[in-house]
């Protein structure tokens, strides 16, 4: 049907289909430059209000001394590393889930990836960009309710991270949109194929 159609991966082009649109982070300048921009303003636009609203200097607050201070940089750091891992391996999961056998992970200059030799249908393909950035938004929301205001910055910044992070996938997401809803997308990690009738 339309829904299953719609969230499902295949693992051969269909037919009358053809390639109408390559994005490439990494060898188009252009798009490469708009999306740090975008991470940018993100970044700030998240700071900036929450700054107000809780400063941060709380990030120092119950730093006595460089062991303690040490401690936290270090955590924040491994949490960071961690989260970077886990990121790609929920972008596998989610492939997973909309039918690819085999999940490829990597590194590719300053980005971590998850891709396969699959072709996505744009919902699919939505959800398996969108999956990770979603997911931490609300991991994180709820830690940050948690946690001590001591520690509010520590993974307040991880979903600065998380949410700037993802402005890559917001890009594609939205260049994708704005094409037909039956194209097929196929996302090698380190680039973008689309693929119309």
């Amino acid at each position: 049907g339309v829904v299953e159609m719609a969230m499902r991966s295949f693992q051969k082009l269909l037919e009358g289909y053809e390639k109408c649109l390559v994005i490439d982070l990494q060898k188009n300048r252009k798009d490469m430059l708009f999306v740090n921009i975008f991470a940018v303003l993100i970044a700030v636009a998240m700071a900036v209000p929450m700054h107000f609203y809780i400063p941060f200097s709380t990030f120092f607050m119950g730093l006595e001394n460089l062991g303690a201070y040490l401690i936290r940089m270090f955590v924040l750091l491994a949490m960071m590393f961690a989260y970077l891992f886990l990121h790609e391996l929920v972008h596998g999961a989610a492939m997973k889930l909309c039918g690819t056998k085999k999940v490829r992970y990597g590194f590719c200059g300053m980005y971590a990836y998850a891709g396969s030799e699959d072709y996505y249908s744009r919902g699919a393909y939505i959800f398996i960009a969108l999956a990770p950035v979603v997911l931490f938004l609300a991991v994180f929301a709820v830690a940050n309710l948690l946690v001590p205001l001591s520690w509010f910055w520590t993974i307040y910044l991880l979903q600065i991270i998380n949410v700037s992070g993802a402005a890559g996938d917001i890009y594609v997401t939205c260049r994708f949109l704005r094409m037909p809803k039956d194209i097929l997308i196929k996302d090698v990690g380190t680039s973008m194929e689309a693929y119309q009738k």
